[in-house]
């Protein structure tokens, strides 16, 4: 793998052949895990628009399945035309390949949990993460490894200085998860990335509660992704200041580490200034934690008491200081040492004020977060990302019984978004609704893929009705290789998955095999790491499996959140 890289380095920097190829080798895309019996299956024939027929083929060689392909499909999103191997009428469970002339697919299977597997594992993909704590042989298998920055001598940096914590006054913030393939921590993506896991259980309590990961909290008498959840939960409350309840944007090196196993290097870790955003995003977590928490209050005591506490005293903070920017250029300006990691900085507060508010008022019921949620009602909606969260206020609102206090145009706008993506797949070349403009790649394009899914699964339970349920389905499928480029994005899950992500504990490791349950940012046409092994430049086929392409292939906690929830409501509601 190594010299072919240095191979398709050396051929491009010679100008042999141009980053703005489109011929891609004909392919069968399916997904990878495999398909449910009585739900819609098809697998996608690339670039043979010759065929005509297909055909199932068992483990055995026989043939048990024969259809027609589709009309020519041709892509929105790049010059690949396609055909739909549509084979939804077969529903004998067992291990399949489909054949279309000369070409066959990647083995799948067909079972009654047949995502199973990749819905547990993305899940303990947030285990590999955990900073300050070795992982075990007997929870992580081969992955295990000692622990990385212990974050019980963190330093508070000359902008997060006050009177009562002046800088270089020392703190302790240890736990948390790491945020990406880098080893730093940050409020603002821990926010959306513990919303979301947590809505996930808020919207299945009792499939959770049956879904053991084997991680070190097992057997605790607490639904094993709240174990995970406060993992993270308790480094964050580390992050507030106790003396006025603002919340530090995030917990880092002043430069990223390079690409070693965690704790190898011993460089400074800061807390940086507090900022409207992360305060806000902080309170809305803590909120939704203290009402999901108080279940468990025989095992852990005073802990949902904790959490609200927290998410009011934030609150309270966020409306002394409502529109303070985490601006990391002018902070460095200003103070050193400068800080070079991810910034996650946001000029535009109104949707965390909407979703603190929506959060606040669902475990409240408070007049004053009631009167914030009709102040900040969204404009229009969209796809939640990092600095976009006021859809998981819309979701829990709904999810909560509380929609009576939002105007009745909320519930319309959601269909209708809904409805524009069942639509959408009746065009689409790979028969799934991501990719209905190029602008669905973007970087963690893969995330948008997943929220999609999540609005769709939204839509089901507000109306029962199974088109958006397929729909989500769809967006898993693509996932797991029903896509254009034929990578399962998951590591670990499928015979042609991401093996070579930019996470650095993979890259490190010695071991062949990146840590499992991480999902890939997906196809991005901005490029913007230049990695020199990207073969193709259009939307849906940008992506190179490849450690140097942080673009394209990072893994990142807010990314792998969607997955959780898209994969494990599928398999709740299968």
């Amino acid at each position: 793998m190594i010299l072919m890289k240095k191979i398709i380095y050396l051929l491009l920097s010679l100008g042999f052949f141009s980053l703005s190829l489109y011929a891609q080798e004909p392919q069968i895309a399916v997904n990878q895990a495999g398909y449910y019996p009585k739900a819609p299956k098809q697998a996608i024939v690339v670039g043979m628009p010759s065929a005509t027929r297909f055909s199932i083929v068992s483990e055995t060689g026989d043939t048990v399945f024969q259809g027609h392909l589709s009309a020519i499909r041709q892509s929105k999103n790049s010059s690949l035309v396609t055909r739909i191997a549509d084979f939804s009428g077969f529903t004998k469970k067992g291990k399949y390949r489909v054949v279309s002339e000369e070409l066959a697919s990647p083995v799948f299977t067909i079972a009654d949990n047949v995502q199973n597997e990749t819905a547990k594992s993305v899940i303990k993909g947030f285990y590999y993460q955990r900073v300050s704590m070795p992982l075990e042989e007997r929870y992580a298998g081969i992955w295990a490894r000692p622990a990385g920055h212990t974050d019980d001598q963190v330093i508070i940096h000359p902008s997060a200085a006050t009177e009562q914590r002046p800088a270089g006054t020392i703190i302790s913030s240890p736990g948390g998860w790491y945020d990406a393939g880098d080893y730093n921590k940050y409020i603002v993506n821990s926010g959306i990335t513990v919303g979301t896991l947590l809505s996930a259980y808020e919207d299945f309590p009792a499939y959770f509660a049956r879904l053991g990961l084997n991680i070190p909290e097992s057997g605790n008498k607490v639904p094993d992704i709240l174990n995970e959840i406060l993992y993270n939960l308790r480094w964050m409350l580390t992050m507030q200041d106790p003396y006025d309840g603002g919340v530090y944007n995030k917990c880092t090196n002043a430069e990223f580490d390079g690409m070693v196993m965690p704790g190898v290097t011993k460089d400074p870790r800061y807390v940086v200034q507090k900022g409207t955003a992360a305060t806000l995003d902080f309170a809305a977590v803590m909120a939704q934690s203290a009402r999901i928490y108080k279940k468990y209050s025989k095992v852990f005591p005073g802990l949902s008491d904790d959490f609200l506490r927290a998410a009011e005293k934030a609150w309270q903070w966020a409306l002394q200081n409502p529109n303070l920017e985490y601006n990391q250029f002018e902070m460095n300006r200003n103070f050193k040492p400068e800080i070079q990691t991810g910034g996650y900085g946001d000029r535009n507060f109104t949707d965390e004020w909407f979703w603190a508010a929506s959060e606040l008022y669902a475990t409240t019921s408070g007049q004053t977060y009631a009167e914030a949620i009709k102040k900040h009602f969204p404009e229009r909606f969209s796809i939640p990302a990092w600095n976009s969260v006021d859809m998981l206020g819309v979701y829990t609102l709904f999810r909560t019984g509380n929609a009576k206090i939002m105007p009745q145009i909320a519930k319309d706008r959601l269909l209708e978004m809904a409805d524009a993506f069942v639509k959408s797949m009746d065009e689409n070349a790979f028969a799934v609704v991501m990719g209905q403009s190029p602008k669905d790649f973007i970087w963690g394009s893969n995330s948008e893929a997943a929220n999609q899914g999540i609005l769709l699964i939204n839509a089901y339970k507000l109306t029962k009705n199974k088109k958006y349920l397929y729909a989500a389905l769809s967006n898993a499928n693509y996932l797991l290789g029903q896509n254009a480029t034929g990578y399962s994005f998951v590591t670990g899950i499928g015979s042609k998955q991401v093996m070579h992500p930019h996470h650095r504990p993979s890259e490190a490791d010695g071991i062949d095999a990146p840590v499992p349950g991480l999902l890939s940012g997906g196809p991005n046409p901005g490029k913007q790491d230049r990695c020199p092994t990207y073969l193709y430049d259009e939307p849906e086929t940008s992506f190179t499996d490849d450690v140097c392409s942080y673009a394209s292939n990072e893994i990142a906690i807010n990314w792998n959140a969607p997955a959780v929830y898209l994969f494990n409501a599928i398999e709740a509601l299968r």
